[in-house]
C-alpha cells in the first residue's frame, strides 16, 4: 500500500519535472510572467514571442529567433531593441489577454502599449528588416503610421486647394486599447460619442468564444483610432433585439446615428483590415489635374466639388464614414472641374460618381436640389457597374440599401476571363442607354460556378455545365427572371439582357420565387414573430393591455356561447313516444 502511494507520488513528480523542462524557453532570451509583464515593457520598444513548447512550428523557429535575440540585444543593442518571450502553457491568461490566437505569434510593443503583431514570413531577415524599420520610427514616433498615441491632440488639417483648408478635429477613441462591454444604460451614448465596432455575443456559443482573443487583439490594434466594443445578449436581450441581433457573433460598425453590418471574415487580418479602413479618414483633397488619375485607379470615386465648402465637408465627411473608404471620396474647389462637369452657377456644391475608370461624364450628380438624402445616393452608386460576386462583395451587392436588380452570370472556371471582359462591355452599354434613369438601378455580376455551383442551383435553379447560365435576381424580395421578353432562356449578349431588364421594367415577364412554398411560409411566420416581439419591447405597457384586452374578449365569447347553450337546453322541448316532455 505504502510502496503504490510512494510509486504514485514518484510518478507525479517525474512527469511534473518533464512537463516543466519541456516548457523550459529558449535559451538566450528573457522569459516574462504575469507578475513581471507590465512593469518590464512599460519603457522602449519591446518584441514579444508568445510560444508553447508543445508547438511544433515554435521549435522549429527557436535557432530563428536566438539569431534575432543575439543580432539585436548582443550586437546592436544601441537601437533600443528589447525581445523576449512568454511561455503560453505555464501563463496561458496572460497569452489570452495579449489576444494570441496561435503559436508562435510576435506583439510588438512600444512604452507599455501594444502597436502591431508581426504576419509576415518568419525569415532572419524579414524579421530584421521588421525591427529595424521600427527602430528607426522609435526615433521619431510620429514618422510611424502605428504611432497613433501621438495624434489624439493634433487636428486634421485637410487641404482642398493652394488657398483653403478644412480643419476637422479628431476625437480620441479607444485610449485604453481595450475591448468596452456596453449595457442597455451605456450603449446608445457611447456609439453616439464616437465610430465604434460592436460584436453582439453570447457566453455560451462556440463561435463567440473563439473570436474573443482575437476581438481583443483588434482592440489593441485599434488603440487611439477606433473603439472597440461588446454586448452580452444573455445579459441584455431587449438591447440586442432592438439592434436587430439574429445570431450569435453579430458584428455592427456604428458611425453618426448609422450602423452597418461586418459580414466578413472573423479572422484577425480581415477584421483590422476593416478597422483601418472605417478608422481612415473618409475624404482626400485632389486638384484638377489628379482627376483623370484617381478615377482611373478606382473602379469607382466621388469627388465633392465646393466653392464654399465648410458646411457640405462636414456633411458628406459624416455620411461617408459609413461607406469605409470604398469608394473613395474625393475633395476640390477647383473652378476648372466646375466648368468641365457644367455645373450650374447656382449650384454652390455638388458631387460626382464616376464608374468603370471613365472620367469623361459623371455617372450620377448630386446637388442641393437632389431629391434623395446624401446617405441614400452615397450607397445607391457605391457599386461598380459590372464585378464579380465573390463572398467579400456578397453582402454589398445582394443586400445593397437601394435594392438593385442584379444580373448574375454563372460561370465555369475555363471562360470567366471572357465572361468578365464581355459582362463588362454589356454594362457599359447599358449605362450609356440611361433607360434606367428613375428606374430600379441594375448591376451586373458573375459568379464561379465551380464555387457558388450548389447555391445557384438551390437559389434560381441553375446547372451550368459549359456556358454560363444567366438570371436577373431581386434579393431583397427573393425573387428572379431566366428568361427575356421571347420565353427564351436569358443569353450572354446585350439583346436578351437588354430585353430581359426592360421586361422587368415594364412587368412583362413573370418573376419566379428563390424560395419554395414551406420557406416563404416560415419567413413570414418568422417575420411576424419578430415584428410581435419589436412591439413588445418597444411599447410594454400597451402590449399588456392588448393582451388583457384579447383575453377578456375570449372569456366574453366563452360565456356568451356558454349562456346561449343554457338557453337553448332550458327551451328545448321534444317528443318521445308521442308524448310531451
Amino acid at each position: 500500500m505504502r510502496f503504490t502511494s510512494l510509486s504514485s507520488s514518484l510518478s507525479l513528480f517525474t512527469t511534473w519535472f518533464v512537463l516543466q523542462a519541456a516548457a523550459a524557453p529558449a535559451a538566450g532570451s528573457q522569459v516574462l510572467t504575469p507578475q513581471d509583464f507590465k512593469q518590464t515593457i512599460a519603457d522602449g520598444v519591446w518584441f514579444i514571442e508568445h510560444f508553447s513548447p508543445y508547438c511544433r512550428h515554435c521549435r522549429n523557429f527557436e535557432p530563428t529567433w536566438n539569431r534575432v535575440v543575439d543580432n539585436f540585444e548582443k550586437e546592436k543593442p544601441d537601437l533600443g531593441i528589447h525581445l523576449a518571450q512568454v511561455n503560453c502553457a505555464l501563463n496561458g491568461d496572460l497569452c489570452t489577454e495579449n489576444g494570441v490566437t496561435g503559436y508562435p505569434q510576435m506583439n510588438l510593443y512600444r512604452n507599455g502599449l501594444f502597436v502591431e503583431t508581426f504576419t509576415k514570413d518568419r525569415d532572419f531577415d524579414i524579421l530584421v528588416d521588421f525591427l529595424l524599420a521600427r527602430a528607426e520610427h522609435t526615433a521619431n514616433p510620429l514618422s510611424s503610421s502605428t504611432a497613433v498615441e501621438q495624434e489624439e491632440l493634433v487636428a486634421e488639417i485637410v487641404p482642398v486647394d493652394e488657398n483653403s483648408v478644412v480643419h476637422v478635429s479628431q476625437a480620441e477613441s479607444n485610449p485604453l486599447g481595450e475591448v468596452i462591454s456596453l449595457t442597455s444604460e451605456t450603449f446608445d451614448n457611447f456609439v453616439s460619442q464616437a465610430p465604434t465596432f460592436v460584436k453582439f455575443f453570447a457566453p455560451w456559443c462556440g463561435h463567440c468564444k473563439k473570436l474573443a482573443p482575437t476581438w481583443t487583439q483588434v482592440a489593441r490594434r485599434m488603440q487611439h483610432k477606433l473603439n472597440i466594443a461588446e454586448v452580452n445578449c444573455d445579459e441584455f436581450k431587449s438591447l440586442c433585439s432592438k439592434q436587430g441581433v439574429t445570431g450569435y457573433p453579430m458584428l455592427f460598425y456604428y458611425s453618426h446615428g448609422a450602423k452597418t453590418e461586418y459580414s466578413g471574415s472573423r479572422k484577425y487580418e480581415p477584421l483590422v483590415a476593416f478597422a483601418d479602413k472605417a478608422a481612415s479618414p473618409t475624404m482626400q483633397p485632389i486638384s484638377a489635374h489628379d482627376l483623370d488619375k484617381v478615377v482611373h485607379e478606382n473602379p469607382v470615386a466621388y469627388v465633392l466639388l465646393s466653392s464654399s465648402h465648410e458646411h457640405i465637408v462636414s456633411e458628406v465627411t459624416k455620411d461617408s464614414q459609413l461607406l469605409l473608404g470604398s469608394p473613395p471620396v474625393f475633395v476640390s474647389s477647383s473652378k476648372e472641374l466646375f466648368a468641365r462637369y457644367d455645373i450650374p452657377a447656382t449650384e454652390s456644391w455638388a458631387i460626382l460618381a464616376f464608374k468603370d475608370h471613365d472620367s469623361k461624364e459623371p455617372t450620377s450628380v448630386f446637388s442641393p436640389s437632389s431629391s434623395d438624402t446624401l446617405s441614400t445616393w452615397l450607397f445607391a452608386n457605391r457599386l461598380p457597374t459590372s464585378l464579380e460576386l465573390s463572398r467579400d462583395v456578397f453582402q454589398q451587392v445582394m443586400n445593397a440599401p437601394h435594392n438593385p436588380l442584379v444580373v448574375i452570370a454563372a460561370t465555369p472556371n475555363d471562360v470567366q476571363n471572357d465572361v468578365s471582359s464581355k459582362l463588362d462591355d454589356i454594362a457599359k452599354k447599358w449605362r450609356l442607354r440611361k433607360s434606367y434613369v428613375g428606374k430600379q438601378d441594375v448591376v451586373f455580376t458573375w459568379m464561379d460556378a465551380d464555387q457558388w455551383g450548389s447555391w445557384m442551383k438551390s437559389m434560381y435553379g441553375v446547372k451550368v455545365k459549359e456556358q454560363p447560365k444567366v438570371v436577373v435576381a431581386d434579393h431583397n424580395r427573393l425573387i428572379y427572371w431566366d428568361r427575356d421578353t421571347t420565353g427564351q432562356p436569358i443569353q450572354l449578349n446585350t439583346v436578351s439582357i437588354f430585353s430581359a431588364i426592360e421586361g422587368i421594367y415594364d412587368s412583362k415577364i413573370r418573376s419566379k420565387h428563390s424560395e419554395n412554398i414551406l420557406e416563404r411560409s416560415l419567413r413570414v411566420f418568422n417575420s411576424s414573430l419578430t415584428s410581435t416581439e419589436g412591439f413588445i419591447i418597444a411599447h410594454p405597457y400597451m402590449a399588456v393591455l392588448l393582451i388583457l384586452g384579447f383575453l377578456a374578449a375570449v372569456v366574453m365569447a366563452i360565456k356568451k356561447l356558454l349562456d346561449d347553450d343554457t338557453d337553448l337546453q332550458s327551451e328545448h322541448r321534444y317528443i318521445k313516444g308521442g308524448r310531451l316532455d
